[in-house]
């Protein structure tokens, strides 16, 4: 079964529930286990959060565009925004003793941890996940 949803939310942090009801809708129509529903939600709300404050800056007239996709046994999501973009390599690693204080940094390592696979743009506006071998 194939599934593809699109949706375009104004930078504003309380968009974040939409983009949870789509995460549900698709995932309750494909059928998944409980654990790795847990690890979709927390790695795509923090790419949209992050997308929202770090690339759109919370400007309300810039976009956050998430496009989720079920395809031959893989979950992708994309997240994009109207930011500048970032060097996701020049992001500290927030398991380091220096960096285990610091209140940003987490969101990055998170979704890279959870999805099976993360992609960056060369721009760095643009993060696409994948998940693998996610129903029960």
């Amino acid at each position: 079964m194939d599934m593809y949803k699109r949706l375009k939310i104004g930078s504003n942090v309380n968009n974040l529930r939409l983009v949870e009801n789509a995460i549900d809708e698709v995932i309750n129509e494909i059928g998944i286990t409980q654990e790795n529903y847990g690890k979709i939600l927390v790695s795509t709300l923090e790419a949209v959060n992050n997308a929202i404050m770090h690339g759109n800056k919370y400007d309300k007239d810039k976009i956050v565009d998430v496009e989720i996709s079920y395809k031959n046994e893989k979950l992708k999501i994309k997240i994009k925004d109207e930011g500048q973009g970032f060097v996701p390599d020049e992001v500290p690693d927030p398991t380091t003793p220096e960096n285990l204080e610091a209140v940003n940094g987490r969101g990055i390592f998170l979704m890279s941890k959870l999805s099976d696979e993360i992609k960056y743009s060369k721009r760095g506006n643009s993060v696409t996940m994948f998940f693998k071998n996610i129903i029960t």
